[in-house]
Protein backbone atom coordinates (compact mmCIF):
# COMPACT_ATOMS: atom_id res chain seq x y z
CA UNK A 1 0.00 0.00 0.00
CA UNK A 2 1.53 2.98 -0.87
CA UNK A 3 0.41 6.01 1.07
CA UNK A 4 -0.92 9.60 -0.40
CA UNK A 5 2.65 11.68 -0.79
CA UNK A 6 2.58 14.02 2.56
CA UNK A 7 3.43 17.52 2.45
CA UNK A 8 6.63 18.57 2.76
CA UNK A 9 7.69 20.70 5.67
CA UNK A 10 10.31 23.22 5.43
CA UNK A 11 13.58 22.29 7.63
CA UNK A 12 17.55 22.80 7.64
CA UNK A 13 18.29 18.86 6.46
CA UNK A 14 20.77 17.39 3.43
CA UNK A 15 17.39 15.63 3.36
CA UNK A 16 14.02 16.27 2.52
CA UNK A 17 11.76 16.65 5.34
CA UNK A 18 7.90 14.80 5.08
CA UNK A 19 4.82 14.99 7.72
CA UNK A 20 4.53 11.11 9.24
CA UNK A 21 1.50 9.56 7.86
CA UNK A 22 -1.26 9.12 10.57
CA UNK A 23 -2.22 5.56 10.23
CA UNK A 24 -5.10 5.61 12.64
CA UNK A 25 -7.91 4.92 10.45
CA UNK A 26 -6.13 1.39 9.66
CA UNK A 27 -6.45 0.31 13.19
CA UNK A 28 -7.96 -3.20 13.43
CA UNK A 29 -6.55 -3.76 9.52
CA UNK A 30 -3.21 -5.24 10.49
CA UNK A 31 -3.01 -6.32 6.58
CA UNK A 32 -3.32 -3.01 5.50
CA UNK A 33 -0.96 -1.89 8.31
CA UNK A 34 1.79 -4.09 7.43
CA UNK A 35 1.65 -3.38 3.97
CA UNK A 36 2.20 0.32 4.42
CA UNK A 37 4.82 -0.64 7.10
CA UNK A 38 6.23 -2.37 4.20
CA UNK A 39 6.99 0.35 2.25
CA UNK A 40 7.45 3.32 4.66
CA UNK A 41 9.20 1.43 7.59
CA UNK A 42 7.21 3.09 10.35
CA UNK A 43 3.47 3.42 11.32
CA UNK A 44 2.01 6.82 13.03
CA UNK A 45 -1.09 7.10 15.10
CA UNK A 46 -2.48 9.82 16.52
CA UNK A 47 -3.85 9.60 20.36
CA UNK A 48 -2.84 5.83 20.49
CA UNK A 49 -2.87 5.81 24.41
CA UNK A 50 -5.20 7.78 26.68
CA UNK A 51 -4.00 11.71 26.59
CA UNK A 52 -4.14 11.42 30.56
CA UNK A 53 -2.59 8.42 31.14
CA UNK A 54 0.77 9.26 29.12
CA UNK A 55 0.45 13.15 31.19
CA UNK A 56 0.12 11.40 34.78
CA UNK A 57 3.19 9.52 34.08
CA UNK A 58 5.13 13.04 32.83
CA UNK A 59 3.71 14.07 36.49
CA UNK A 60 5.50 11.45 37.86
CA UNK A 61 8.91 11.34 36.32
CA UNK A 62 8.70 15.59 36.49
CA UNK A 63 8.79 15.62 39.55
CA UNK A 64 11.97 13.41 39.70
CA UNK A 65 13.27 15.81 37.60
CA UNK A 66 12.31 18.71 39.85
CA UNK A 67 13.23 16.97 43.33
CA UNK A 68 16.79 17.09 41.92
CA UNK A 69 16.77 21.15 41.01
CA UNK A 70 16.81 20.95 37.58
CA UNK A 71 13.67 23.08 37.01
CA UNK A 72 13.32 26.43 37.68
CA UNK A 73 11.93 26.74 40.97
CA UNK A 74 8.77 28.14 41.35
CA UNK A 75 7.45 26.55 38.18
CA UNK A 76 5.24 24.11 37.78
CA UNK A 77 7.04 20.95 36.70
CA UNK A 78 4.59 19.61 34.27
CA UNK A 79 5.68 22.33 32.08
CA UNK A 80 9.22 21.27 32.16
CA UNK A 81 11.02 24.69 32.67
CA UNK A 82 15.24 23.21 32.79
CA UNK A 83 17.07 25.46 34.92
CA UNK A 84 19.94 24.82 32.19
CA UNK A 85 22.73 26.25 34.73
CA UNK A 86 21.65 23.97 37.46
CA UNK A 87 21.65 21.07 35.27
CA UNK A 88 25.43 22.39 33.69
CA UNK A 89 26.77 21.52 37.33
CA UNK A 90 26.20 18.62 36.71
CA UNK A 91 29.15 16.32 35.71
CA UNK A 92 28.56 15.66 32.50
CA UNK A 93 29.78 11.99 32.52
CA UNK A 94 26.97 11.28 35.13
CA UNK A 95 24.47 13.12 33.22
CA UNK A 96 25.31 11.18 30.30
CA UNK A 97 24.88 8.11 32.01
CA UNK A 98 23.54 5.16 29.25
CA UNK A 99 22.09 7.15 27.27
CA UNK A 100 18.86 8.45 29.39
CA UNK A 101 20.04 12.35 29.80
CA UNK A 102 20.11 11.87 33.53
CA UNK A 103 22.68 10.45 36.33
CA UNK A 104 22.40 6.84 37.54
CA UNK A 105 20.62 8.14 40.92
CA UNK A 106 17.61 10.13 38.98
CA UNK A 107 17.69 7.53 36.44
CA UNK A 108 16.82 4.56 39.28
CA UNK A 109 14.31 6.86 40.86
CA UNK A 110 12.38 7.22 37.36
CA UNK A 111 12.76 3.52 36.76
CA UNK A 112 11.42 2.03 40.17
CA UNK A 113 8.12 3.97 38.95
CA UNK A 114 5.66 1.36 38.23
CA UNK A 115 3.28 3.38 36.00
CA UNK A 116 6.36 4.37 33.76
CA UNK A 117 6.41 0.36 32.85
CA UNK A 118 2.54 -0.37 33.05
CA UNK A 119 2.33 2.06 29.80
CA UNK A 120 4.02 -0.36 27.49
CA UNK A 121 1.14 -2.95 28.78
CA UNK A 122 -1.44 -0.73 27.72
CA UNK A 123 -4.45 -2.44 25.64
CA UNK A 124 -3.70 -0.65 22.67
CA UNK A 125 -0.36 -1.06 22.52
CA UNK A 126 -0.74 -4.38 22.89
CA UNK A 127 -3.50 -4.81 20.56
CA UNK A 128 -1.46 -3.33 18.03
CA UNK A 129 1.58 -5.40 18.14
CA UNK A 130 -0.69 -8.96 18.41
CA UNK A 131 -1.87 -7.87 14.96
CA UNK A 132 1.35 -6.86 13.43
CA UNK A 133 2.76 -9.97 14.86
CA UNK A 134 0.74 -12.42 14.11
CA UNK A 135 -0.05 -13.23 17.95
CA UNK A 136 2.40 -14.82 20.55
CA UNK A 137 3.42 -10.98 21.27
CA UNK A 138 5.54 -10.09 24.72
CA UNK A 139 6.92 -6.57 25.25
CA UNK A 140 10.27 -7.07 25.90
CA UNK A 141 10.60 -5.90 29.56
CA UNK A 142 13.45 -3.53 29.21
CA UNK A 143 11.98 -0.11 29.16
CA UNK A 144 13.84 2.73 28.53
CA UNK A 145 13.16 6.52 29.58
CA UNK A 146 14.89 9.72 27.93
CA UNK A 147 14.73 13.09 30.29
CA UNK A 148 16.55 15.22 28.12
CA UNK A 149 17.24 18.10 30.47
CA UNK A 150 18.54 20.94 27.83
CA UNK A 151 22.47 21.91 28.38
CA UNK A 152 25.31 23.07 26.89
CA UNK A 153 26.59 19.83 26.61
CA UNK A 154 23.20 18.03 25.68
CA UNK A 155 23.71 16.03 22.22
CA UNK A 156 20.57 14.34 20.30
CA UNK A 157 20.44 10.51 19.78
CA UNK A 158 22.47 10.27 16.43
CA UNK A 159 20.68 8.70 13.56
CA UNK A 160 20.75 4.99 13.92
CA UNK A 161 18.83 1.30 13.66
CA UNK A 162 17.77 -0.24 17.09
CA UNK A 163 18.79 -3.78 15.60
CA UNK A 164 22.76 -2.58 16.61
CA UNK A 165 21.66 -2.41 20.11
CA UNK A 166 19.12 -4.93 20.81
CA UNK A 167 20.19 -7.26 18.35
CA UNK A 168 18.30 -11.10 18.68
CA UNK A 169 14.80 -10.79 16.46
CA UNK A 170 15.14 -8.35 13.76
CA UNK A 171 11.27 -8.50 14.24
CA UNK A 172 11.03 -6.51 16.83
CA UNK A 173 8.88 -3.43 16.44
CA UNK A 174 9.89 0.23 19.09
CA UNK A 175 7.13 2.20 20.04
CA UNK A 176 8.42 5.25 20.26
CA UNK A 177 6.54 8.13 22.22
CA UNK A 178 6.86 11.48 24.36
CA UNK A 179 5.41 11.75 27.55
CA UNK A 180 3.56 15.60 26.96
CA UNK A 181 3.25 17.28 23.73
CA UNK A 182 6.31 17.37 22.04
CA UNK A 183 6.61 19.65 18.78
CA UNK A 184 9.49 19.38 16.28
CA UNK A 185 11.07 22.13 17.55
CA UNK A 186 11.60 20.22 21.58
CA UNK A 187 13.73 17.52 19.63
CA UNK A 188 10.88 14.90 18.70
CA UNK A 189 12.18 11.99 16.93
CA UNK A 190 12.24 11.42 12.97
CA UNK A 191 12.53 8.24 11.33
CA UNK A 192 14.33 8.45 7.44
CA UNK A 193 10.81 6.97 5.28
CA UNK A 194 11.95 3.80 4.09
CA UNK A 195 15.32 2.85 5.61
CA UNK A 196 14.58 -0.51 6.79
CA UNK A 197 14.62 -1.63 3.33
CA UNK A 198 18.11 -0.82 3.11
CA UNK A 199 19.67 -3.64 5.59
CA UNK A 200 22.17 -3.11 8.20
CA UNK A 201 24.21 -0.23 8.25
CA UNK A 202 27.78 0.93 8.84
CA UNK A 203 28.36 2.49 12.12
CA UNK A 204 30.81 4.51 13.83
CA UNK A 205 31.12 6.49 17.11
CA UNK A 206 29.37 9.43 17.93
CA UNK A 207 27.77 11.40 21.04
CA UNK A 208 24.61 11.05 22.08
CA UNK A 209 22.44 8.33 23.24
CA UNK A 210 23.59 4.86 21.97
CA UNK A 211 27.01 6.42 21.07
CA UNK A 212 26.53 5.17 17.62
CA UNK A 213 25.74 6.68 14.03
CA UNK A 214 24.86 4.81 10.87
CA UNK A 215 26.15 5.76 7.72
CA UNK A 216 23.25 6.62 5.44
CA UNK A 217 24.92 8.03 2.65
CA UNK A 218 23.42 10.08 -0.54
CA UNK A 219 20.18 8.40 0.09
CA UNK A 220 17.77 10.60 -1.14
CA UNK A 221 14.99 9.48 1.63
CA UNK A 222 13.07 11.97 3.91
CA UNK A 223 12.96 12.47 7.00
CA UNK A 224 9.51 11.87 8.56
CA UNK A 225 8.44 14.58 11.57
CA UNK A 226 5.22 15.15 13.32
CA UNK A 227 4.40 17.94 15.87
CA UNK A 228 3.81 15.31 18.47
CA UNK A 229 0.84 15.44 20.74
CA UNK A 230 0.63 13.33 24.39
CA UNK A 231 -1.11 10.30 23.29
CA UNK A 232 0.27 10.23 19.89
CA UNK A 233 2.90 6.46 18.82
CA UNK A 234 5.27 6.33 16.77
CA UNK A 235 6.28 2.84 15.67
CA UNK A 236 9.18 1.45 13.74
CA UNK A 237 11.05 -1.76 12.47
CA UNK A 238 14.12 -2.44 14.12
CA UNK A 239 16.18 -2.01 10.69
CA UNK A 240 14.38 1.53 10.32
CA UNK A 241 17.18 4.80 10.62
CA UNK A 242 15.92 7.11 13.38
CA UNK A 243 17.11 9.72 15.18
CA UNK A 244 16.78 12.60 17.75
CA UNK A 245 16.16 16.15 16.52
CA UNK A 246 18.07 18.59 18.25
CA UNK A 247 16.31 20.55 21.05
CA UNK A 248 15.57 24.13 19.21
CA UNK A 249 13.45 25.77 22.81
CA UNK A 250 16.58 25.82 24.72
CA UNK A 251 14.72 25.89 28.22
CA UNK A 252 12.02 23.09 27.94
CA UNK A 253 13.15 19.27 28.77
CA UNK A 254 12.07 16.61 27.04
CA UNK A 255 10.42 13.28 27.70
CA UNK A 256 10.28 10.39 25.74
CA UNK A 257 9.63 6.55 26.18
CA UNK A 258 11.17 3.69 24.42
CA UNK A 259 9.40 0.41 24.15
CA UNK A 260 9.67 -2.88 22.29
CA UNK A 261 7.35 -5.81 20.72
CA UNK A 262 8.25 -8.85 19.62
CA UNK A 263 6.85 -12.01 19.44
CA UNK A 264 7.84 -14.47 22.41
CA UNK A 265 9.31 -17.30 19.86
CA UNK A 266 11.76 -15.44 18.58
CA UNK A 267 15.29 -15.00 19.82
CA UNK A 268 15.38 -12.47 22.44
CA UNK A 269 19.02 -11.31 24.05
CA UNK A 270 19.21 -11.14 27.65
CA UNK A 271 19.73 -7.79 27.96
CA UNK A 272 16.51 -7.17 26.94
CA UNK A 273 14.78 -8.95 29.56
CA UNK A 274 16.78 -6.58 32.26
CA UNK A 275 16.80 -3.40 33.70
CA UNK A 276 17.52 -0.69 31.28
CA UNK A 277 21.87 -0.60 31.53
CA UNK A 278 21.17 -3.14 34.81
CA UNK A 279 20.72 0.02 37.18
CA UNK A 280 18.98 -2.17 39.63
CA UNK A 281 17.96 -5.44 39.73
CA UNK A 282 14.15 -6.59 39.18
CA UNK A 283 13.24 -7.08 42.68
CA UNK A 284 14.29 -3.59 43.78
CA UNK A 285 12.72 -1.72 40.73
CA UNK A 286 9.43 -3.40 41.92
CA UNK A 287 9.36 -2.59 45.68
CA UNK A 288 6.52 -0.77 46.41
CA UNK A 289 4.33 -2.24 43.63
CA UNK A 290 0.82 -2.80 43.71
CA UNK A 291 0.23 -4.69 40.18
CA UNK A 292 1.76 -8.59 40.46
CA UNK A 293 0.78 -8.61 36.87
CA UNK A 294 3.45 -6.48 35.97
CA UNK A 295 6.38 -8.41 37.43
CA UNK A 296 8.54 -11.05 35.74
CA UNK A 297 5.25 -11.41 33.27
CA UNK A 298 7.64 -12.89 31.21
CA UNK A 299 9.39 -15.70 33.30
CA UNK A 300 6.67 -18.70 32.18
CA UNK A 301 6.94 -17.62 28.29
CA UNK A 302 9.92 -20.36 27.49
CA UNK A 303 12.47 -17.79 26.17
CA UNK A 304 14.85 -18.10 23.71
CA UNK A 305 17.81 -16.59 25.12
CA UNK A 306 20.46 -15.54 22.54
CA UNK A 307 23.69 -14.01 23.54
CA UNK A 308 24.45 -9.81 22.45
CA UNK A 309 27.55 -9.46 20.28
CA UNK A 310 29.51 -6.46 20.69
CA UNK A 311 31.06 -6.66 17.03
CA UNK A 312 27.74 -6.22 15.40
CA UNK A 313 27.80 -2.72 16.40
CA UNK A 314 30.91 -2.22 14.44
CA UNK A 315 30.24 -4.51 11.44
CA UNK A 316 30.90 -2.87 8.38
CA UNK A 317 28.18 -3.88 5.99
CA UNK A 318 27.60 -0.63 3.67
CA UNK A 319 30.39 1.91 3.01
CA UNK A 320 29.51 4.87 1.26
Amino acid sequence: MTATAPRTRTAPSSNPTVELVDSSALLGDPAALLARAADDGYLFFRGLLRRERVLDVRRQIMQVVADHGWLVPGTDPMDGIADVEAFDRVDPVEAAFCGTGVPLGAYQEIYRLQDFHALGHDRALLDLYDGLLGGNVIRQPLSIARVMVPGSKAAPTPAHQDFIHIQGSKDVWTAWFPLGDCPVELGALTVLVGSHADGLLTYHASRGAGELEAAICDSGRAWGVADFAAGDVLTFNSLTVHKGMPNQLGERVRLSVDMRYQRADEPITRGSISPHCDILIWDEVYEGWTDPGLQHYWADRGLRLVDWHEELRWQKNKIC
